[in-house]
């Protein structure tokens, strides 16, 4: 699942959606204060409070639930790459010529799965994991027959088979991962809160003579760029933050196969 619209687009929507709120709730709180009275401004604090709490509860837990998923997402690299290179390894237990040809699959397979991830969110990604699903089916037809070859270790069906099987499991859970993310409704709920606080804040702000940028700017901006980076650890390989250093050890592991 990919976003709606691209991290830095929502970013410069809700930047002009807060101070268009901003200035909208400072021109209605300068008409409604002339009105009220102190007692009557006092009674919206408990009310501002509970909607500020509750957006802020709702970046921190987003926040965090990005966070954790761009964690699992990385460990997840180091599992595959762990599980390549051990079912490369056990390819030792076969006769030199099925071992040849095995050892050629596994430099296509993972030649193919660093092309995906490279061609990820585009299009193209989809072909290229095709490819890879097709290689997990040849190396894993020439690895039950190479296990059953006059030549093979003992214990080669036992050891080499369950390593490809996990092998092939890891690249399933990985692509799952990569399509784990909240409702959409969660970021629309956040645009909306944000919204809503500016349009309180600016209202709170109608009895002074004259705007503070100081204040309008630094909520505006501070809230923008955190919700910006919870879109940007969200939905990896879209914007400024990348896998591009947790995907070396694929790398290097293609490289340990030359």
């Amino acid at each position: 699942m990919e976003p709606l619209i691209s991290p830095w687009v929502f970013a410069l929507l809700l930047f002009l959606g807060m101070l268009i709120m901003l200035e909208a709730g400072r021109r209605l709180g300068g008409v409604r204060r002339q009105r009220e009275s102190d007692s009557d401004r006092s009674n919206l604090g408990p009310i501002e409070g509970a909607v500020f709490a509750v957006f802020g509860l709702l970046m921190a837990f987003t926040f965090s639930g990005a966070a954790t998923r761009f964690n699992e997402k990385r460990m997840l690299i180091a599992q595959e790459v762990n599980a390549v290179q051990t079912a490369y390894l056990r390819l030792q237990l076969l006769p030199q010529e099925p071992r040849t040809a095995l050892q050629d699959l596994f430099r296509n397979y993972l030649d193919s799965r660093l092309e995906y991830y490279r061609k990820i969110p585009d299009p193209a990604a989809a072909d290229a994991m095709a490819a890879s699903e097709q290689l997990q089916q040849r190396i894993w037809s020439s690895a039950v027959v190479a296990t059953e070859l006059p030549g093979a270790h003992r214990d080669a069906g036992k050891l080499l088979l369950p390593a490809v099987n996990a092998m092939i499991d890891i690249a399933t859970v990985r692509a799952m991962a990569l399509q784990i993310h909240p409702p959409r409704i969660i970021y629309a709920l956040l645009f909306c809160l944000a919204l809503i606080c500016s349009l309180l804040a600016g209202y709170r702000m109608g009895g002074a003579p004259s705007r503070s940028w100081l204040h309008i700017l630094g909520f505006t901006l501070v809230t923008v760029v955190v919700v910006y980076v919870i879109l940007d650890v969200e939905y990896l390989r879209e914007g400024l933050i990348r896998l591009q250093t947790a995907d070396q050890l694929l790398i290097k592991a293609r490289a340990t196969m030359n």
